[in-house]
């Protein structure tokens, strides 16, 4: 059968395959699509599916259906990893039970990431197989062949695809998934699954041993494969493999190439290649960490060969790789005619405005940052968040941006340092259900004086409006309790918490107020629906627009930063994006902004 699917769901469809019964996961782009694929087929393939509340919690529901032998996947970014990881590494001590594949999505250039992180890094770092595909075909491949390799070393196996693999779209080949068999239950073993030290040193021996079988059957996957034209070479990982294979094939070119597709690698793979070659290229997205071993290699099996890549310049050290510079950098090396980019011209260029960062058309977030400046004072210290809420960073209230949940715990370190100013932390409801709430409890408990605004519009919307437990709902749809936020708050220890509706600009301004003046921890929790959620819903407010005789022409309404305001040179204008949540029209001083009839 075949199916033209994008990457994640390629993905989603080898974790069906392949029989799992429990899917793990948190939202984050690029990796989301995949538990969105599968949460609605839950029921249906007889699989457990969920949203976890963050990263490292959905490493470990994973980990406890692995126990049971049951076969498991967890999903998340790169930068989930870094919340997963004190599982992850100590999980290649203890083993797993049923398959386990743990899917990290890398996001170079940073499309929607604060960092590039390589999570070759990790999958090294724990000594675990990590799969590198190249499309989406590999994709499914490498996820459903990753679950019994998983079973054959008794460790997790990464699959490490980059964004251009879970959002490119190709026709893939797919079987059908095997009829799940009842797990057989947790085992009780301490020796190999309490990680006492007495427990880790001997399986910390035992993962290093497993460590030559790992290369030569990964050797044998097909994966690893190299095609031998002629003393210049190319190695290529990943997408960046098929970047330089259709390259090659453009400037028929003879050149050699190796693709790698799976860690670790078999010494000879490498070794026997490069005792061919007299120069080489590496390839790969994010960390030289092909070419670091490419180096290491070549000392003993050809020292004199000259390797070029990311550490030479020769490709790129940020950002992510395509087509065009993987050919250039080819042509580049064998003397042959790079081809140019096309270029905008300059007067397209000088038309075209700006588009900084922008707050969807109606967004609460703005009207919250707004009361948020009118009671603090532009002088005050924003910590922010993760979220789309850092979109607001033009509003004046968006001073850090480290991780998840860091902007509580970042600002507390601000006052404890000895700042004076006003100090209001910010972050949205699903990432203070992620990782705020240890940090809330810390500011609690070392009596940190500031202010807490959670901007509550009951769902994920950075990642695509994926539920989480203050929405009511799980991942497939089913009703679950609505976590009260303010409850959370007053159990962790804040003195004063306030709910505050974002579009009732005076009230939200006189809670952001008595939250400021409050001698200790504060919270205002800003609670609005999501307003691409309500559209979706079907929820409609009267639009607005402009009295003109009333305009004065200050700009006051333009600078809120709504994308729906224009100014045509005179007045203000209310254009078509208007959702009518009638916020500017509590700013203007003319009040010249009325219903639209």
């Amino acid at each position: 059968m075949r199916e033209y699917l994008l990457g994640n769901v390629a993905i989603a469809k080898g974790i069906l395959e392949a029989g799992a019964g429990v899917v793990s996961g948190y939202p984050g782009t690029p990796s989301s699509e995949i538990v969105v694929h599968l949460a609605p087929l839950a029921k249906e393939h007889g699989i457990h599916v969920e949203w976890s509340v963050n990263e490292k919690v959905a490493m470990e529901v994973a980990i406890g259906a692995s126990w049971t032998g049951c076969r498991a996947a967890v999903t998340m970014k790169h930068v989930g990893l870094n919340v997963a990881a004190d599982p992850f590494m100590t999980l290649a001590y203890l083993g797993i039970g049923g398959g386990m594949v743990v899917i990290s999505a890398d996001d170079p250039f940073c499309h929607s990431s604060q960092n590039e992180q390589d999570s070759r890094r990790y999958a090294a770092f724990a000594r675990v197989p990590c799969l590198d595909p190249a499309d989406p075909q590999e994709a499914r491949d490498m996820t459903l062949r990753g679950f019994s390799l998983s079973e054959e070393f008794g460790l997790p196996v990464m699959l490490r695809p980059t964004t251009r693999i879970s959002h490119a779209r190709a026709t893939v080949d797919l079987g059908s998934p095997v009829e799940r068999k009842p797990s057989p239950g947790f085992e009780k073993n301490p020796p190999r699954r309490v990680a006492l030290p007495v427990h880790a040193r001997p399986l910390h021996a035992e993962l290093l041993d497993k460590q030559a079988g790992i290369e030569e059957a990964l050797a044998k996957e097909g994966w690893n494969r190299s095609q031998m034209r002629g003393e210049v070479g190319v190695i290529g990982s990943g997408i960046g493999g098929l970047y330089a294979e259709e390259a090659i094939a453009e400037l028929e070119a003879h050149v050699s190439l190796l693709r790698i597709g799976a860690y670790p690698i078999l010494r000879d793979t490498v070794g026997d290649f490069l005792e061919e070659v007299d120069r080489i290229l590496v390839v790969e997205e994010m960390d030289p960490v092909l070419e670091e071993f490419v180096e290491m290699v070549a000392k003993e099996r050809n020292p004199g060969v000259e390797i070029l890549g990311k550490r030479s310049g020769t490709i790129p050290a940020v950002g992510e790789l395509d087509p065009l510079t993987v050919r250039n950098a080819i042509a580049r090396m064998m003397g042959l005619q790079q081809r140019v980019a096309p270029e905008m011209s300059r007067e397209v260029l000088s038309i075209l405005p700006p588009r900084p960062p922008s707050l969807c058309p109606g967004c609460s977030h703005r009207g919250a940052y707004y009361a948020m400046r009118k009671a603090f004072g532009r002088d005050a210290v924003f910590p922010n968040d993760i979220g789309c809420y850092t979109m607001g960073v033009g509003m004046g209230t968006v001073d850090t941006c480290l991780c998840m949940g860091a902007s509580i715990t970042v600002g507390a370190g601000i006052r404890f340092g000895g700042e004076e100013r006003g100090i209001c932390a910010v972050l949205g409801d699903s990432t203070f259900l992620h990782s705020g709430l240890t940090g809330l409890l810390n500011a609690a408990y070392n009596g940190a004086r500031m202010t807490v605004a959670i901007l509550d519009n009951s769902t994920t919307a950075m990642t695509g409006h994926q539920p989480h437990p203050g929405s009511g709902e799980t991942a497939a749809g089913e009703e679950s309790p609505a976590i009260s936020i303010p409850d959370i708050c007053r159990s962790l220890g804040a003195g004063y918490v306030e709910t505050c509706d974002p579009y009732d600009l005076a009230s939200m301004i006189e809670t952001f107020e008595r939250a400021r003046d409050y001698p200790g921890l504060s919270v205002v929790v800003a609670k609005q629906a999501c307003v691409i959620s309500d559209i979706r819903a079907g929820i409609r407010r009267a639009r607005l627009r402009v009295e003109e005789e009333r305009c004065g022409g200050c700009k006051l309404c333009v600078g809120f930063g709504c994308p729906a305001i224009e100014f045509d040179g005179k007045v203000a204008k209310i254009n078509a994006l208007c959702s009518g949540c009638g916020v500017c029209a509590e700013i203007c001083p003319q009040h010249a902004m009325e219903v639209a009839r």
